[in-house]
C-alpha cells in the first residue's frame, strides 16, 4: 500500500491557479478560464473547481465577480513568518486605532478564569482588537487582564499602545514576560468571531497564558485565525 499522501482534488486546483498567477501567465485584471473549462482542465468536477475559486478569492488571488467570472487579483502579500507564535506575535505588535474593537471590565468567564487562576466572573479587562493581512482580518485577538496588573496601566483604556502590550506593561510596571504557554485547537467560529472576520469557516483557536519567572501568570490571550490563511510550522531536534 502506498503510504504517499495525495491533496485534495481542489488544492491541487489551488496550486495550479496560484502558480500560474506567479509566473505571469495569469496577470492582474485577466479573467481567468470558466468553470467549465477548468472541469474540463483538470478532470474534477464543479463543486470541486467552485471550492478552490472560493478559496483563492478568501485569500486574495482572484476577484468572482457574479454573472461575469473570476479576474486576477495578483499575489497576495506574504503572511507574517512570526505567526508560528501568535501568543508572543499578539503581545508584542504595535495597536492601532483602527483595529481596537472594545476595553471593557468584565466578568472572567470560566475558561479565562482557569487560565489566570481566579474565581469564574471575578471582574477582569478584556482589549478586543483585529490583526490584519492585507485587506482581511486575519486574526481577532482578546488580551485578558487581572485587575492588580492593568492598574495604573493603559491597558483597560481604548488608546491603542504604540509599541504594544509587552512593552507597556515591562515600561510602566517593570513585568517582564518570562515564557508562554499556548494550546491550540481547530473549531468554528463564534458568531462574534465570524462577524469580524467576515468567514464562517474554521479557524484555529490558540489560548495562551503569559508568565513572569516565577511561573505567575501576569495575563491570558484567546487568539482566532482563519485557516485559509495560517498554517504552523516548526523545527525541532530529536534526542
Amino acid at each position: 500500500m502506498s503510504m504517499d499522501f495525495a491533496p485534495p482534488k481542489y488544492a491541487r486546483v489551488i496550486a495550479a491557479i496560484q502558480q500560474r498567477i506567479r509566473d505571469g501567465e495569469y496577470a492582474p485584471g485577466d479573467m481567468l478560464p470558466s468553470e467549465t473549462q477548468l472541469v474540463r482542465e483538470f478532470g474534477v468536477g464543479r463543486t470541486t473547481v467552485v471550492r478552490a475559486l472560493q478559496t483563492l478569492a478568501m485569500q486574495g488571488w482572484i476577484e468572482r465577480e457574479h454573472g461575469r467570472g473570476s479576474f486576477v487579483k495578483g499575489r497576495p502579500p506574504e503572511p507574517p513568518a512570526d505567526r508560528a507564535r501568535p501568543g508572543l506575535t499578539c503581545a508584542e505588535q504595535a495597536e492601532a486605532a483602527e483595529n481596537i474593537v472594545s476595553v471593557d471590565r468584565v466578568p472572567a468567564p470560566r475558561h479565562i478564569a482557569r487560565l489566570l487562576g481566579i474565581d469564574e466572573r471575578t471582574p477582569v479587562i478584556a482589549r478586543k482588537r483585529l490583526a490584519r493581512h492585507g485587506e482581511r482580518v486575519s486574526a481577532v485577538e482578546t488580551l485578558w487582564f487581572p485587575l492588580e496588573i492593568a492598574l495604573g496601566t493603559d491597558v483597560d483604556k481604548p488608546a491603542p499602545l504604540r509599541y504594544g502590550v509587552r512593552h507597556h506593561l515591562q515600561a510602566v510596571k517593570h513585568l517582564r514576560f518570562d515564557h508562554f504557554t499556548e494550546r491550540l485547537t481547530a473549531r468554528t467560529p463564534t458568531k462574534e468571531e465570524a462577524e469580524l472576520l467576515g468567514s464562517t469557516a474554521p479557524v484555529l483557536g490558540v489560548l495562551a497564558t503569559v508568565h513572569d519567572a516565577s511561573g505567575a501568570v501576569l495575563m491570558a490571550l484567546t487568539i482566532s485565525l482563519p485557516g485559509d490563511l495560517h498554517e504552523l510550522e516548526d523545527v525541532y531536534q530529536v534526542r
